[in-house]
């Protein structure tokens, strides 16, 4: 998915690449039937940048990539891990999200 966009958006002539510096750091629990508490805890400090994430990431914009948002506890923790190295995520792209029964 990211690899797509990043490609799509350099036909249009916007420089973009696709940099995996995420991995967890811990083992985390299924988060299928967790709440969206349940699912905050699961990956609180779970992930982390790899060896030499810092320089891959550079000067450019960072944009966090989910393939599904149910509560946002992934995009949370990722955003988090991204911080703590002293980058600000600009943006998250999610290809589909569920929406919270109610609303």
């Amino acid at each position: 998915m990211a690899l797509a966009a990043a490609g799509e958006l350099r036909r249009r002539g916007v420089p973009a690449r696709v940099l995996a510096v995420l991995r967890h750091g811990r083992a985390v629990a299924d988060q299928a039937g967790l709440t969206a508490r349940q699912r905050l805890a699961n990956l609180d400090g779970a992930l982390e940048i790899v060896p030499d994430g810092e320089r891959l990431l550079g000067e450019g914009v960072t944009v966090l990539v989910d393939d599904l948002m149910t509560t946002g506890a992934s995009l949370a923790e990722a955003g988090r891990a991204v911080r703590v190295r002293g980058r600000v995520p600009t943006a998250a792209a999610v290809v589909a999200f569920r929406p919270r029964p109610g609303g």
